[in-house]
Protein backbone atom coordinates (compact mmCIF):
# COMPACT_ATOMS: atom_id res chain seq x y z
CA UNK A 1 0.00 0.00 0.00
CA UNK A 2 1.77 3.43 -1.25
CA UNK A 3 0.52 6.92 -0.68
CA UNK A 4 1.94 9.96 -2.36
CA UNK A 5 1.53 12.39 -0.09
CA UNK A 6 2.91 10.49 3.11
CA UNK A 7 6.21 9.54 1.94
CA UNK A 8 7.88 12.12 3.38
CA UNK A 9 7.06 12.04 6.63
CA UNK A 10 9.61 9.41 7.39
CA UNK A 11 9.90 8.99 11.19
CA UNK A 12 7.45 10.97 12.46
CA UNK A 13 5.19 10.36 14.88
CA UNK A 14 2.29 9.33 12.55
CA UNK A 15 -0.50 8.93 15.51
CA UNK A 16 0.59 13.00 16.33
CA UNK A 17 0.35 13.82 12.98
CA UNK A 18 -3.18 12.18 12.60
CA UNK A 19 -4.47 13.37 15.48
CA UNK A 20 -4.02 16.57 14.62
CA UNK A 21 -5.71 16.26 11.33
CA UNK A 22 -8.74 15.17 13.34
CA UNK A 23 -8.44 18.05 15.63
CA UNK A 24 -8.32 20.54 12.42
CA UNK A 25 -11.72 18.75 10.65
CA UNK A 26 -13.45 19.58 14.05
CA UNK A 27 -12.54 22.70 14.63
CA UNK A 28 -13.69 23.31 11.08
CA UNK A 29 -17.30 21.79 12.16
CA UNK A 30 -16.62 18.59 10.26
CA UNK A 31 -17.56 15.03 11.32
CA UNK A 32 -15.19 12.59 10.92
CA UNK A 33 -16.89 9.90 12.56
CA UNK A 34 -20.58 9.72 10.69
CA UNK A 35 -23.20 7.38 12.20
CA UNK A 36 -24.46 6.02 9.11
CA UNK A 37 -23.39 5.74 5.60
CA UNK A 38 -25.58 5.00 2.74
CA UNK A 39 -24.52 2.24 0.50
CA UNK A 40 -26.12 0.52 -2.83
CA UNK A 41 -23.72 -1.49 -3.62
CA UNK A 42 -21.12 -3.81 -1.87
CA UNK A 43 -17.92 -3.82 -4.17
CA UNK A 44 -18.44 -6.80 -5.64
CA UNK A 45 -22.42 -5.69 -6.72
CA UNK A 46 -20.71 -2.59 -7.56
CA UNK A 47 -18.44 -4.28 -10.14
CA UNK A 48 -20.89 -6.64 -11.58
CA UNK A 49 -23.26 -4.02 -12.18
CA UNK A 50 -20.72 -2.44 -14.69
CA UNK A 51 -22.38 -3.12 -18.13
CA UNK A 52 -20.48 -4.03 -21.02
CA UNK A 53 -20.36 -1.54 -24.69
CA UNK A 54 -22.57 0.99 -22.68
CA UNK A 55 -22.10 4.45 -22.69
CA UNK A 56 -20.37 6.19 -19.57
CA UNK A 57 -23.66 7.94 -18.67
CA UNK A 58 -25.73 5.20 -18.90
CA UNK A 59 -23.62 3.18 -16.97
CA UNK A 60 -25.36 2.88 -13.07
CA UNK A 61 -24.74 5.06 -10.32
CA UNK A 62 -23.73 3.74 -6.96
CA UNK A 63 -22.75 4.14 -3.53
CA UNK A 64 -19.98 2.34 -2.03
CA UNK A 65 -18.37 2.41 1.26
CA UNK A 66 -14.99 0.72 2.82
CA UNK A 67 -11.51 1.63 3.92
CA UNK A 68 -8.98 3.15 2.10
CA UNK A 69 -6.08 0.93 1.11
CA UNK A 70 -4.60 1.97 -1.89
CA UNK A 71 -4.37 5.54 -2.26
CA UNK A 72 -2.61 7.67 -5.47
CA UNK A 73 -2.10 11.70 -5.61
CA UNK A 74 -1.53 12.78 -9.20
CA UNK A 75 -2.10 16.82 -9.23
CA UNK A 76 -5.63 17.05 -10.16
CA UNK A 77 -6.62 13.82 -9.89
CA UNK A 78 -6.33 10.76 -7.34
CA UNK A 79 -6.89 7.14 -7.42
CA UNK A 80 -8.34 4.87 -4.52
CA UNK A 81 -9.63 1.39 -3.72
CA UNK A 82 -11.54 0.78 -1.04
CA UNK A 83 -12.24 -2.50 0.70
CA UNK A 84 -15.44 -3.88 2.49
CA UNK A 85 -16.58 -7.38 3.02
CA UNK A 86 -17.18 -8.48 -0.03
CA UNK A 87 -13.67 -7.06 -1.48
CA UNK A 88 -12.16 -3.54 -3.16
CA UNK A 89 -12.97 -1.61 -5.83
CA UNK A 90 -11.12 1.65 -7.30
CA UNK A 91 -12.38 5.13 -7.30
CA UNK A 92 -11.57 8.08 -9.59
CA UNK A 93 -11.72 11.49 -7.63
CA UNK A 94 -10.85 14.97 -9.52
CA UNK A 95 -10.76 18.00 -8.50
CA UNK A 96 -13.24 19.77 -10.92
CA UNK A 97 -15.93 16.91 -9.45
CA UNK A 98 -15.87 17.70 -6.52
CA UNK A 99 -17.32 21.48 -4.92
CA UNK A 100 -14.64 24.10 -4.95
CA UNK A 101 -11.37 23.79 -2.47
CA UNK A 102 -13.09 20.35 -1.41
CA UNK A 103 -10.23 18.10 -3.10
CA UNK A 104 -6.67 20.37 -1.80
CA UNK A 105 -8.18 20.71 1.43
CA UNK A 106 -9.60 17.77 2.52
CA UNK A 107 -9.78 15.09 -0.01
CA UNK A 108 -6.03 14.91 -0.49
CA UNK A 109 -5.77 14.95 3.73
CA UNK A 110 -7.09 11.61 3.95
CA UNK A 111 -5.21 8.56 5.19
CA UNK A 112 -4.56 5.27 4.21
CA UNK A 113 -7.10 3.33 6.68
CA UNK A 114 -9.50 6.12 6.80
CA UNK A 115 -13.34 4.54 5.93
CA UNK A 116 -15.33 6.54 3.63
CA UNK A 117 -17.83 6.41 1.15
CA UNK A 118 -18.12 7.46 -2.74
CA UNK A 119 -20.91 7.92 -4.88
CA UNK A 120 -20.59 7.77 -8.30
CA UNK A 121 -21.14 6.23 -12.09
CA UNK A 122 -18.98 3.41 -13.12
CA UNK A 123 -16.84 3.15 -16.10
CA UNK A 124 -13.86 1.47 -17.46
CA UNK A 125 -10.19 2.89 -17.07
CA UNK A 126 -7.65 2.72 -20.30
CA UNK A 127 -6.32 -0.51 -18.19
CA UNK A 128 -9.68 -2.19 -18.19
CA UNK A 129 -10.31 -1.96 -14.09
CA UNK A 130 -13.94 -0.82 -13.78
CA UNK A 131 -13.92 2.21 -11.64
CA UNK A 132 -16.17 4.17 -9.52
CA UNK A 133 -16.08 8.11 -10.73
CA UNK A 134 -16.48 9.97 -7.73
CA UNK A 135 -19.32 12.83 -7.84
CA UNK A 136 -19.38 12.70 -3.72
CA UNK A 137 -17.18 11.37 -0.74
CA UNK A 138 -18.06 11.46 2.23
CA UNK A 139 -15.51 10.80 5.45
CA UNK A 140 -17.09 7.95 7.55
CA UNK A 141 -14.14 7.50 10.59
CA UNK A 142 -10.56 8.83 10.62
CA UNK A 143 -8.36 6.07 11.12
CA UNK A 144 -5.91 7.29 13.89
CA UNK A 145 -3.11 4.41 13.69
CA UNK A 146 -1.39 3.64 10.32
CA UNK A 147 -2.13 0.01 8.58
CA UNK A 148 0.82 -2.05 8.28
CA UNK A 149 3.33 -1.35 5.49
CA UNK A 150 2.26 -3.38 2.47
CA UNK A 151 4.85 -5.31 1.29
CA UNK A 152 6.10 -6.64 5.59
CA UNK A 153 2.52 -6.88 5.29
CA UNK A 154 1.12 -7.96 8.69
CA UNK A 155 3.20 -11.35 9.65
CA UNK A 156 3.94 -11.45 12.59
CA UNK A 157 2.17 -13.93 14.90
CA UNK A 158 1.73 -11.99 17.99
CA UNK A 159 0.42 -9.20 16.15
CA UNK A 160 -2.11 -11.73 14.21
CA UNK A 161 -3.35 -13.36 16.87
CA UNK A 162 -3.59 -10.16 19.34
CA UNK A 163 -4.55 -7.53 16.97
CA UNK A 164 -6.43 -9.88 14.61
CA UNK A 165 -8.31 -6.73 13.25
CA UNK A 166 -5.26 -5.65 11.56
CA UNK A 167 -4.71 -8.86 10.20
CA UNK A 168 -8.30 -9.15 8.66
CA UNK A 169 -8.04 -5.28 7.56
CA UNK A 170 -4.09 -6.64 5.19
CA UNK A 171 -4.38 -10.53 4.60
CA UNK A 172 -6.98 -11.58 2.00
CA UNK A 173 -6.22 -15.37 3.24
CA UNK A 174 -7.46 -14.67 6.23
CA UNK A 175 -10.78 -13.11 5.58
CA UNK A 176 -11.16 -15.95 3.14
CA UNK A 177 -10.23 -18.55 5.93
CA UNK A 178 -13.02 -16.95 8.55
CA UNK A 179 -15.53 -16.86 6.04
CA UNK A 180 -15.22 -20.51 5.12
CA UNK A 181 -15.35 -21.22 8.82
CA UNK A 182 -18.89 -19.98 8.94
CA UNK A 183 -19.75 -21.58 5.59
CA UNK A 184 -18.50 -24.80 7.10
CA UNK A 185 -21.08 -24.28 10.57
CA UNK A 186 -23.74 -23.25 8.54
CA UNK A 187 -23.30 -26.19 6.08
CA UNK A 188 -23.38 -28.61 9.18
CA UNK A 189 -26.63 -26.92 10.76
CA UNK A 190 -28.17 -27.21 6.91
CA UNK A 191 -27.03 -31.05 6.99
CA UNK A 192 -28.40 -31.70 10.28
CA UNK A 193 -31.67 -29.89 9.88
CA UNK A 194 -32.22 -32.09 6.87
CA UNK A 195 -31.77 -35.03 8.76
CA UNK A 196 -34.66 -33.91 11.50
CA UNK A 197 -32.09 -32.88 13.85
CA UNK A 198 -32.97 -30.49 16.38
CA UNK A 199 -30.08 -27.74 17.71
CA UNK A 200 -29.99 -27.07 21.19
CA UNK A 201 -28.44 -24.95 23.64
CA UNK A 202 -27.15 -26.71 27.37
CA UNK A 203 -25.44 -24.89 30.25
CA UNK A 204 -21.60 -23.50 29.90
CA UNK A 205 -21.31 -23.13 33.77
CA UNK A 206 -21.53 -26.35 35.11
CA UNK A 207 -21.78 -27.97 38.83
CA UNK A 208 -20.02 -31.05 37.47
CA UNK A 209 -17.82 -31.16 35.31
CA UNK A 210 -18.39 -33.76 32.94
CA UNK A 211 -18.73 -35.69 29.37
CA UNK A 212 -14.63 -35.84 29.02
CA UNK A 213 -11.19 -36.53 31.11
CA UNK A 214 -9.80 -33.35 30.89
CA UNK A 215 -8.68 -30.43 33.89
CA UNK A 216 -11.75 -28.02 33.70
CA UNK A 217 -11.64 -23.85 34.59
CA UNK A 218 -13.71 -23.21 37.78
CA UNK A 219 -15.56 -19.68 38.97
CA UNK A 220 -17.59 -19.11 41.98
CA UNK A 221 -21.14 -18.75 41.73
CA UNK A 222 -21.62 -15.83 43.87
CA UNK A 223 -25.63 -16.14 44.22
CA UNK A 224 -25.44 -19.79 44.69
CA UNK A 225 -22.24 -19.40 47.16
CA UNK A 226 -20.63 -22.57 45.28
CA UNK A 227 -17.86 -23.35 42.39
CA UNK A 228 -18.94 -24.03 38.91
CA UNK A 229 -16.93 -24.78 36.09
CA UNK A 230 -16.97 -23.81 32.51
CA UNK A 231 -18.13 -27.18 30.27
CA UNK A 232 -15.64 -29.32 29.11
CA UNK A 233 -17.98 -31.33 26.70
CA UNK A 234 -21.32 -31.02 26.20
CA UNK A 235 -22.09 -34.48 26.09
CA UNK A 236 -24.24 -35.41 29.47
CA UNK A 237 -26.76 -32.74 29.20
CA UNK A 238 -27.19 -33.97 24.99
CA UNK A 239 -27.68 -37.37 26.51
CA UNK A 240 -30.31 -36.30 29.22
CA UNK A 241 -31.97 -34.82 26.15
CA UNK A 242 -32.27 -38.40 25.27
CA UNK A 243 -33.49 -39.46 28.20
CA UNK A 244 -36.77 -36.60 27.70
CA UNK A 245 -37.79 -38.25 24.60
CA UNK A 246 -35.31 -35.74 21.74
CA UNK A 247 -34.14 -38.64 19.57
CA UNK A 248 -31.76 -36.53 17.60
CA UNK A 249 -30.52 -33.28 18.90
CA UNK A 250 -27.36 -31.19 18.78
CA UNK A 251 -25.02 -28.43 19.72
CA UNK A 252 -22.21 -25.90 18.37
CA UNK A 253 -20.82 -24.18 21.34
CA UNK A 254 -17.54 -23.61 22.78
CA UNK A 255 -16.15 -25.81 25.48
CA UNK A 256 -13.17 -24.95 27.88
CA UNK A 257 -10.19 -27.18 29.03
CA UNK A 258 -7.78 -25.77 31.28
CA UNK A 259 -4.72 -27.23 29.14
CA UNK A 260 -1.86 -26.75 27.72
CA UNK A 261 -1.35 -24.04 23.76
CA UNK A 262 -0.18 -26.15 21.00
CA UNK A 263 -0.77 -25.56 17.21
CA UNK A 264 -3.32 -28.26 17.81
CA UNK A 265 -4.72 -27.09 21.22
CA UNK A 266 -6.27 -23.83 22.36
CA UNK A 267 -8.15 -24.00 26.06
CA UNK A 268 -11.46 -22.32 24.27
CA UNK A 269 -12.48 -24.50 21.77
CA UNK A 270 -15.69 -25.40 19.11
CA UNK A 271 -17.58 -28.65 19.27
CA UNK A 272 -19.62 -30.12 17.27
CA UNK A 273 -21.83 -32.65 19.29
CA UNK A 274 -24.96 -34.79 18.13
CA UNK A 275 -26.93 -37.61 19.52
CA UNK A 276 -29.08 -39.55 17.89
CA UNK A 277 -31.52 -42.46 19.15
CA UNK A 278 -31.66 -46.36 17.79
CA UNK A 279 -28.42 -46.21 16.46
CA UNK A 280 -25.19 -46.87 17.22
CA UNK A 281 -21.23 -46.02 16.41
CA UNK A 282 -21.23 -47.53 12.97
CA UNK A 283 -24.63 -45.07 12.49
CA UNK A 284 -22.10 -42.55 13.11
CA UNK A 285 -19.92 -43.94 10.65
CA UNK A 286 -22.40 -43.06 7.93
CA UNK A 287 -23.39 -39.71 9.39
CA UNK A 288 -20.18 -38.66 9.91
CA UNK A 289 -18.49 -39.59 6.63
CA UNK A 290 -21.93 -37.80 5.15
CA UNK A 291 -21.63 -34.92 6.80
CA UNK A 292 -18.23 -34.27 6.36
CA UNK A 293 -18.17 -34.87 2.90
CA UNK A 294 -21.14 -32.71 2.70
CA UNK A 295 -19.33 -29.58 4.24
CA UNK A 296 -16.40 -30.42 2.01
CA UNK A 297 -18.42 -30.00 -1.03
CA UNK A 298 -20.14 -26.91 0.05
CA UNK A 299 -17.58 -24.94 1.06
CA UNK A 300 -14.61 -25.62 -0.54
CA UNK A 301 -15.95 -27.40 -3.97
CA UNK A 302 -13.79 -30.15 -3.77
CA UNK A 303 -13.39 -33.83 -2.03
CA UNK A 304 -9.94 -33.93 -2.84
CA UNK A 305 -7.49 -31.62 -0.28
CA UNK A 306 -4.07 -30.53 -1.05
CA UNK A 307 -1.52 -30.41 1.19
CA UNK A 308 1.68 -28.31 1.04
CA UNK A 309 3.96 -31.61 0.61
CA UNK A 310 1.99 -32.57 -2.23
CA UNK A 311 -0.09 -35.18 -0.64
CA UNK A 312 -3.75 -35.28 -1.90
CA UNK A 313 -6.09 -36.49 0.81
CA UNK A 314 -9.24 -38.01 -0.93
CA UNK A 315 -12.53 -37.73 1.52
CA UNK A 316 -14.48 -39.24 -1.88
CA UNK A 317 -15.34 -43.01 -1.87
CA UNK A 318 -15.33 -45.61 1.15
CA UNK A 319 -13.37 -44.67 4.67
CA UNK A 320 -10.57 -47.15 6.05
CA UNK A 321 -11.26 -48.51 9.19
CA UNK A 322 -8.91 -49.88 11.34
CA UNK A 323 -8.90 -51.43 14.89
CA UNK A 324 -6.91 -49.69 17.74
CA UNK A 325 -5.00 -53.35 18.83
CA UNK A 326 -4.24 -54.08 15.15
CA UNK A 327 -2.34 -51.00 14.68
CA UNK A 328 -0.57 -50.89 17.94
CA UNK A 329 1.05 -54.38 17.08
CA UNK A 330 1.82 -53.13 13.82
CA UNK A 331 3.06 -50.13 14.60
CA UNK A 332 5.52 -51.62 17.66
CA UNK A 333 5.92 -55.24 15.81
CA UNK A 334 4.86 -56.48 18.96
CA UNK A 335 2.40 -59.13 18.63
CA UNK A 336 1.94 -59.11 22.77
CA UNK A 337 2.05 -56.06 23.07
CA UNK A 338 -1.02 -56.08 25.30
CA UNK A 339 0.08 -59.17 27.65
CA UNK A 340 2.77 -57.13 28.47
CA UNK A 341 3.35 -55.75 32.27
CA UNK A 342 3.21 -51.39 32.23
CA UNK A 343 6.59 -51.55 32.78
CA UNK A 344 7.39 -53.96 29.83
CA UNK A 345 5.50 -51.36 28.08
CA UNK A 346 7.25 -48.11 29.28
CA UNK A 347 10.15 -49.32 28.55
CA UNK A 348 9.34 -50.50 25.09
CA UNK A 349 7.84 -47.36 24.60
CA UNK A 350 10.98 -45.34 25.27
CA UNK A 351 13.09 -47.99 23.20
CA UNK A 352 11.03 -46.31 20.19
CA UNK A 353 12.26 -43.00 21.50
CA UNK A 354 8.54 -42.31 23.05
CA UNK A 355 8.61 -39.68 25.59
CA UNK A 356 6.44 -41.29 27.73
CA UNK A 357 5.60 -39.92 32.35
CA UNK A 358 6.95 -43.05 34.49
CA UNK A 359 4.00 -42.05 36.18
CA UNK A 360 1.46 -43.24 33.71
CA UNK A 361 -1.05 -45.76 33.55
CA UNK A 362 -0.95 -48.99 31.50
CA UNK A 363 -3.29 -48.01 28.89
CA UNK A 364 -1.77 -44.31 29.23
CA UNK A 365 1.40 -45.98 27.43
CA UNK A 366 -0.44 -47.74 24.66
CA UNK A 367 -2.60 -44.90 24.08
CA UNK A 368 1.11 -42.26 24.01
CA UNK A 369 2.47 -44.96 21.38
CA UNK A 370 -0.76 -44.35 19.57
CA UNK A 371 -0.64 -40.69 19.00
CA UNK A 372 2.65 -40.12 18.99
CA UNK A 373 3.27 -42.70 16.55
CA UNK A 374 0.47 -43.63 14.77
CA UNK A 375 -1.49 -41.12 15.20
CA UNK A 376 0.51 -38.45 12.91
CA UNK A 377 0.25 -41.31 9.98
CA UNK A 378 -2.75 -41.24 9.50
CA UNK A 379 -3.50 -38.78 6.52
CA UNK A 380 -6.28 -40.79 4.81
CA UNK A 381 -9.59 -40.90 6.19
CA UNK A 382 -9.35 -43.64 9.29
CA UNK A 383 -12.18 -44.65 11.73
CA UNK A 384 -9.63 -46.17 14.55
CA UNK A 385 -12.61 -48.81 16.37
CA UNK A 386 -12.69 -50.58 19.57
CA UNK A 387 -10.66 -48.49 21.72
CA UNK A 388 -9.27 -49.59 25.34
CA UNK A 389 -12.32 -48.89 27.92
CA UNK A 390 -10.16 -46.95 30.43
CA UNK A 391 -10.00 -44.11 27.65
CA UNK A 392 -13.77 -43.26 27.83
CA UNK A 393 -16.68 -44.32 30.30
CA UNK A 394 -19.42 -43.29 28.23
CA UNK A 395 -19.59 -45.96 25.61
CA UNK A 396 -20.61 -49.70 25.01
CA UNK A 397 -18.63 -52.16 26.50
CA UNK A 398 -17.76 -54.32 23.08
CA UNK A 399 -19.51 -58.11 23.54
CA UNK A 400 -16.86 -60.15 23.00
CA UNK A 401 -13.65 -58.21 24.34
CA UNK A 402 -14.43 -56.15 27.20
CA UNK A 403 -11.17 -54.50 27.68
CA UNK A 404 -12.42 -52.38 24.56
CA UNK A 405 -15.91 -50.13 23.79
CA UNK A 406 -17.64 -49.63 20.54
CA UNK A 407 -15.45 -46.64 19.41
CA UNK A 408 -14.21 -44.86 16.36
CA UNK A 409 -11.97 -42.43 16.57
CA UNK A 410 -11.87 -41.00 13.39
CA UNK A 411 -8.51 -39.43 11.80
CA UNK A 412 -7.32 -37.38 9.07
CA UNK A 413 -4.83 -35.54 8.24
CA UNK A 414 -2.67 -36.97 10.89
CA UNK A 415 -4.83 -35.82 14.03
CA UNK A 416 -8.24 -37.14 15.02
CA UNK A 417 -10.92 -34.89 13.78
CA UNK A 418 -13.84 -36.55 15.44
CA UNK A 419 -14.44 -39.54 17.85
CA UNK A 420 -17.92 -41.20 17.78
CA UNK A 421 -19.59 -44.06 20.37
CA UNK A 422 -22.72 -46.72 20.98
CA UNK A 423 -23.76 -44.78 24.06
CA UNK A 424 -23.57 -46.15 27.41
CA UNK A 425 -27.44 -46.51 28.72
CA UNK A 426 -27.33 -49.17 31.13
CA UNK A 427 -27.19 -46.86 34.47
CA UNK A 428 -25.65 -49.96 36.29
CA UNK A 429 -22.59 -50.34 34.20
CA UNK A 430 -22.31 -46.66 33.68
CA UNK A 431 -22.25 -45.76 37.10
CA UNK A 432 -19.27 -48.33 38.10
CA UNK A 433 -17.40 -46.71 34.94
CA UNK A 434 -18.10 -43.42 36.94
CA UNK A 435 -16.73 -44.87 39.91
CA UNK A 436 -13.37 -46.02 38.31
CA UNK A 437 -12.89 -42.13 37.73
CA UNK A 438 -13.71 -41.46 41.36
CA UNK A 439 -10.72 -39.55 42.97
CA UNK A 440 -9.27 -38.48 40.05
CA UNK A 441 -8.48 -34.49 39.66
CA UNK A 442 -9.99 -33.86 36.12
CA UNK A 443 -13.61 -35.44 36.64
CA UNK A 444 -16.06 -36.22 39.23
CA UNK A 445 -18.56 -38.28 38.94
CA UNK A 446 -22.63 -36.99 37.92
CA UNK A 447 -24.78 -38.16 39.88
CA UNK A 448 -27.64 -36.54 38.57
CA UNK A 449 -26.73 -37.94 35.10
CA UNK A 450 -26.69 -41.61 36.67
CA UNK A 451 -30.60 -40.48 38.15
CA UNK A 452 -31.54 -39.36 34.16
CA UNK A 453 -30.40 -42.79 32.86
CA UNK A 454 -32.06 -44.78 35.43
CA UNK A 455 -35.27 -44.13 33.89
CA UNK A 456 -34.46 -44.91 30.57
CA UNK A 457 -32.19 -43.47 27.63
CA UNK A 458 -33.06 -45.28 24.22
CA UNK A 459 -29.97 -47.35 22.80
CA UNK A 460 -28.12 -44.38 21.04
CA UNK A 461 -25.29 -42.57 18.67
CA UNK A 462 -23.10 -40.41 19.65
CA UNK A 463 -20.36 -38.34 17.71
CA UNK A 464 -18.55 -34.92 18.55
CA UNK A 465 -16.65 -32.98 15.85
CA UNK A 466 -13.76 -30.32 16.51
CA UNK A 467 -14.54 -27.68 14.20
CA UNK A 468 -11.35 -25.65 14.59
CA UNK A 469 -9.43 -28.73 13.47
CA UNK A 470 -12.00 -29.65 10.22
CA UNK A 471 -11.01 -25.89 9.27
CA UNK A 472 -7.75 -26.50 9.73
CA UNK A 473 -8.01 -29.57 7.32
CA UNK A 474 -10.17 -27.97 4.67
CA UNK A 475 -8.31 -24.45 4.28
CA UNK A 476 -5.01 -25.69 4.71
CA UNK A 477 -4.48 -23.79 7.75
CA UNK A 478 -0.93 -24.31 9.93
CA UNK A 479 -2.15 -23.70 13.21
CA UNK A 480 -5.27 -23.63 15.39
CA UNK A 481 -4.64 -19.82 16.48
CA UNK A 482 -4.99 -19.71 12.25
CA UNK A 483 -8.39 -21.18 13.21
CA UNK A 484 -9.82 -18.75 15.59
CA UNK A 485 -10.45 -15.41 15.37
CA UNK A 486 -9.25 -14.28 18.84
CA UNK A 487 -7.01 -17.31 20.44
CA UNK A 488 -6.10 -17.60 23.92
CA UNK A 489 -3.20 -15.38 24.80
CA UNK A 490 -1.15 -14.00 27.57
CA UNK A 491 -3.02 -10.65 28.72
CA UNK A 492 -0.87 -7.23 27.84
CA UNK A 493 -0.75 -5.27 31.06
CA UNK A 494 -2.84 -2.64 30.26
CA UNK A 495 -1.08 0.56 29.65
CA UNK A 496 1.92 -0.63 28.30
CA UNK A 497 1.59 -0.05 24.69
CA UNK A 498 -0.18 4.45 24.86
CA UNK A 499 -1.34 5.40 21.49
CA UNK A 500 1.06 6.81 19.19
CA UNK A 501 3.99 5.13 21.33
CA UNK A 502 5.41 2.75 18.46
CA UNK A 503 6.51 4.08 15.87
CA UNK A 504 5.19 2.83 13.31
CA UNK A 505 5.74 2.71 9.25
CA UNK A 506 2.83 4.13 7.61
CA UNK A 507 1.25 2.87 4.27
Amino acid sequence: MTQANNQHEGTHDLFAVRKQKLEQLQAEGRNPFAANCEQSHTTEAALAAYVEDAEDEAQPLVKVAGRIVVFRVMGKASFIKIQDRAGQIQAYVTRDELPEGEYNTYFKKLDLGDIIGVEGRLFKTKTGEITVRASAYTLVSKALRPLPEKWAGLSDDEKIYRQRYLDLIVNADSRQRFKQRAGIIKAMREYLWERDFTEVETPVLQGVAGGAAARPFETHFNALDCTFYMRIALELYLKRLLVGGEERVFEIGRVFRNEGLSRRHNPEFTMLELYEAYTDFRGMMTLTQGLIQHVAQSVIGSLEIARPDGTVIHLAGEWREAKYKDLIVEATGDADWFSHSREVKLEKARAMEIEVDGELEDYEITNNVFEKLIEPTLIQPTFVTHIPRELCPLAKITEGDPSTIDVFELCINGQEIAPAYSEQNDPVIQKQMFLEQVGEEVQDMDTDFITALEHGMPPAGGMGLGIDRLVILLTGAESIRDTILFPSLRPVAQGSAEPGSEPEADA
